[in-house]
């Protein structure tokens, strides 16, 4: 009786908060995984750091406490991308400001909901990913430089830690389908196939679904070794599509029932697909960092 009402508090309390990624168990498995996957050739001390990549792994999520607005404010909108605000968006720009400049100018022109264009209602998810990226790629050319002037690398190994755990939580949060839409929490719009309407739908799928059913050893053997990734953020941007592809199957996974109690098999092995598309990206990502860093001039200078 004490475990149902623990459960059931947990639902209430999840219903009326801001939605967070898979919930704090998801993005440490997501870490874990993917650090686990590391290769010989990125460095021993990133590879032996898989608890520290994996307590990272939710830190943007405590960064959102109602009691400090000035930070939950400022990078709340990282966690998600609308993509259906941005059909009529041919490219994404490279950079978050002009991403900005296309927006407010689709704002100016809009007759319907002009509002539905600001860059906190569409979501800015795969700039901050780029952004972290960067900072990554960045901090690899500085070990480079360090390591082979046989200089002291410890300062840059804790940013290097830092900023592959930081990365990994928004890239998570691109693996789960809510996280890519205007239905992140109940359906809206026209809804010909009863989808619920409700707020929760969110938090059961992603924390609680997950807190009473899944774990990293369940979608360990779907993450391979890592592979370079040529054009990063055109990658991204196409994983993220393809979690937007995946909004509709998560409605009807709740409707059928699926999320509820040990739920379905097919909502397991959706969620734990999902879960591992989101460590699979994530080590891609952190491996092209790592080789990327190696065409730099930085690290070979005097």
């Amino acid at each position: 009786m004490m475990k149902k009402l623990a459960v059931l508090f947990l639902l209430f309390s999840l219903e009326h908060q801001v939605a967070w990624g898979w919930g704090s168990e998801g993005h440490v498995y997501v870490n874990q995984v993917a650090a686990e996957n590391l290769p010989s050739d990125v460095p021993a001390f990133l590879r032996s750091a898989v608890a520290e990549l994996a307590y990272l792994g939710p830190e943007p999520d405590r960064w959102r406490d109602s009691d400090d607005p000035a930070l939950k404010s400022a990078q709340e909108p990282d966690h998600y991308i609308d993509l259906e605000r941005l059909d009529w968006l041919n490219a994404f720009p490279q950079g978050r400001y002009q991403f900005y400049q296309r927006l407010y100018e689709k704002r100016a022109q809009a007759k319907d909901h002009p509002d539905d264009y600001l860059p906190e209602h569409v979501g800015m998810q795969p700039y901050i990913v780029m952004e972290i990226f960067d900072r990554l790629t960045t901090a690899f050319e500085e070990y480079r430089r360090l390591h082979n002037r046989d200089e002291a690398t410890s300062f840059v190994e804790h940013d290097i830690i830092f900023y592959a755990g930081w990365l990994g939580h928004y890239v998570a949060d691109g693996s789960q389908p809510l996280h890519t839409t205007i239905h992140y929490n109940g359906w809206v719009g026209p809804n010909p196939n009863g989808y619920v309407t409700r707020g929760g739908i969110h938090s059961e799928f992603e924390t609680v679904y997950i807190s009473r059913n899944i774990g990293a050893g369940d979608f360990r053997d779907l993450v391979h070794r890592p592979e370079h990734r040529t054009a990063p953020f055109d990658s991204y941007l196409q994983y993220l599509r393809s979690s937007n592809n995946l909004v509709e199957r998560v409605y009807q996974l709740e409707k059928a029932g699926g999320f509820r109690d040990t739920g379905s098999p097919e909502a397991y092995d959706f969620t734990t697909q999902r879960l591992g598309a989101g460590s699979q990206m994530l080590v891609d990502l952190w491996y092209t960092s790592w080789l990327d860093s190696s065409h730099s001039r930085r690290h070979t200078e005097n």
